[in-house]
């Protein structure tokens, strides 16, 4: 029987994996240890904490903390836990992990099997694990998306959870999703069942793998531009403005820009180009000039990597769908479910 010792709740709480141990509980029973264990197995110096509502789908309360800062704020924490919020933790900038999210114990069991061995195992609800595994360097943001894809295809994981920066539960602290409520009020601790921290034994091989992909996806794109250009030498290309006036994006700017960007770029439009028609409007909602400079970024890295995705994923025979997706800029991305969190 595990026993966490929440604030001053006691709640016994049976462990749901004991094949993968043999019979032996391996979760961490104290929650100030669970968090220190398995921020240190993601080897990360900054992490992202983010505080979920369950009862309000916005409500995403965030913190950028070192390790040192995360241990001190565990009693603020186990407050916010106890009034609703989810806890959830992910390390801050590019980093060297990747999660696998919504599996089983039998697929846990599967990764040690196959030399994927995790860094990290966290049971979030009773019967539900997320894995990190450790890749052994820092990966770039593309690479580390695309790493997340092919694991969560392999060991098929939950998609939407795989991209380079999700968000994984924090171990130690209750699930607070009403489905897992119990009879007696009390949820389901989330627990750290390991922390190794250890690179996985296939790390070399599976991305050298995932740079192969990467770079025959890279050369499908450029293939289908140069066959759009010469197909179209002299089209008219659609602009910002045409984008920005369509009512489906609803006056929402920064969404008729991302397609926009995505139109742009499948059709070989310079980023340097892209970049000086982004800036045209008037960005200083969005803060000064760095934190303008961070919003372009982020908007032709999510372009890139879901043009990326859409020519990684599609099926052989959809190279003509996808030219079309591409010209109409809404449908790239379509062939598989993309998340940036």
């Amino acid at each position: 029987m595990v026993l966490y010792m929440h604030g001053n709740i006691e709640a016994p709480f049976y462990a749901s994996v004991q094949n993968l141990s043999r019979g032996k509980v391996m979760a961490t029973k104290n929650t100030d240890e669970a968090v220190q264990r398995q921020a240190a197995a993601m080897h990360a110096e900054v992490f992202e904490i983010g505080l979920f509502d369950p009862k309000n789908s916005r409500a995403m309360l965030p913190r950028v903390w070192d390790r040192d800062t995360l241990l001190r704020s565990i009693p603020w924490l186990r407050l916010k836990n106890g009034r609703g919020r989810n806890i959830y933790i992910r390390p801050s900038g590019e980093h060297r992990l990747s999660l696998i999210d919504d599996i089983g114990w039998r697929t846990v069991a599967r990764l040690k099997e196959e030399g994927f061995d995790p860094a990290i195992v966290v049971e979030t609800s009773p019967g539900n694990f997320q894995a990190w595994l450790n890749h052994g360097e820092v990966l770039s943001r593309e690479l580390s998306t695309l790493a997340a894809r092919l694991l969560a295809r392999r060991f098929l994981g939950d998609p939407a959870s795989a991209d380079w920066r999700h968000y994984g539960r924090l171990a130690g602290f209750t699930n607070r999703k009403e489905k897992y409520r119990r009879e007696n009020g009390l949820y389901p601790f989330v627990l750290l069942h390991e922390a190794s921290g250890r690179t996985y034994r296939r790390a070399g091989e599976f991305l050298r793998e995932v740079e192969q992909a990467f770079n025959k996806a890279r050369e499908r794109e450029r293939a289908k531009n140069q066959a759009l250009q010469n197909s179209a030498p002299n089209a008219k290309l659609k602009t910002l403005e045409d984008f920005r006036r369509r009512s489906a994006y609803g006056g929402d700017h920064t969404r008729s820009d991302l397609a926009y960007a995505v139109y742009a770029l499948a059709h070989g439009v310079p980023e340097s180009t892209l970049r000086e028609q982004l800036g045209s409007r008037d960005l200083s909602h969005k803060g000064n000039e760095k934190r303008q400079q961070e919003y372009l970024n982020r908007t032709l890295l999510k372009a890139r990597i879901r043009i990326n995705e859409s020519y990684n994923t599609a099926p052989p025979n959809a190279s003509e769908d996808l030219s079309r997706a591409a010209v109409d800029g809404n449908r790239v991305g379509e062939w598989f479910r993309y998340s940036v969190t």
